[in-house]
């Protein structure tokens, strides 16, 4: 199983994997059933989870039924019990939207579908489709951003965190996470890496351009807003880490 989710992460396209994961992977998670771990998103209890990584594969870290990573379950967690997101339906971007997560926040807002939009640059399953770089939305949109596992990909990071300063109204906050390796002090990033080969061994994925360092919360100070670094998942007990299979991910919480 390991091999087959390498060579599929690393060889079909992205777009294709969203088509095709939403009615093969519950199939793949009927041989999974057991009640050792748990997705606090779809509720479902396994044995153990599926493996998952482009380069070196992580031990029960994708839900075999809603396909939710370990970030996807901490940011989970804490939007509902830390947060009065889905008590107050502010109006919310959902940048790079991920089906595990866009599935929840949908009947969440069923009574009021226009506050909650997704966007991304070419997945068929958004609302709206653009460039982080250049967000052709009005000023102070939205009350709240989730963007997460993005900025890694994008040409000019800064620019993108910029552009997600200016649609957030004043007073509104959002979450970004990224890979963040927490042993470098600074970002590394070299664009005459090129080769897909190189990248992912350098930035543990073909399509990354950046590796971030402890100062990825500096470079959203630069963009303007007030930066937070939970680590949320410290705070959570032993038998909830190990149950919901959660990472040593920090959360960074961002405020305009």
């Amino acid at each position: 199983m390991k091999g087959l989710i390498k060579w599929v992460l690393n060889h079909l396209p992205r777009t294709l994997l969203q088509r095709l994961a939403g009615w093969m992977m519950p199939l793949v998670g009927l041989f999974y059933r057991g009640n050792r771990y748990a997705c606090p998103l779809c509720g479902k209890r396994y044995r153990k989870m599926l493996p998952y990584g482009y380069v070196t594969q992580r031990e029960n870290a994708l839900c075999p039924h809603c396909l939710s990573l370990e970030r996807h379950r901490l940011l989970w967690l804490y939007l509902e019990r830390e947060t009065e997101l889905f008590e107050s339906l502010p109006r919310l971007l959902h940048i790079a939207p991920e089906v595990c997560l866009m599935r929840h926040f949908k009947p969440r807002y069923k009574s009021s579908p226009e506050r909650y939009q997704t966007a991304d640059l070419e997945s068929p399953l958004a609302d709206l489709h653009f460039d982080i770089q250049q967000i052709p939305l009005a000023d102070e949109s939205f009350d709240v951003v989730i963007c997460n596992h993005l900025m890694e990909h994008v040409e000019d990071d800064r620019k993108a965190m910029r552009e997600l300063h200016r649609i957030l109204k004043k007073g509104g906050w959002g979450v970004l996470l990224s890979p963040v390796d927490l042993t470098r002090q600074t970002t590394f990033e070299d664009d005459t890496i090129t080769d897909p080969e190189e990248r992912t061994r350098i930035f543990g994925q073909y399509d990354h351009r950046r590796l971030y360092g402890n100062d990825f919360a500096d470079r959203l100070r630069e963009a303007g807003f007030e930066v937070e670094d939970l680590d949320y998942a410290a705070s959570l007990s032993d038998e909830e880490r190990t149950r919901y299979g959660l990472p040593c991910d920090h959360i960074y919480l961002i405020r305009k």
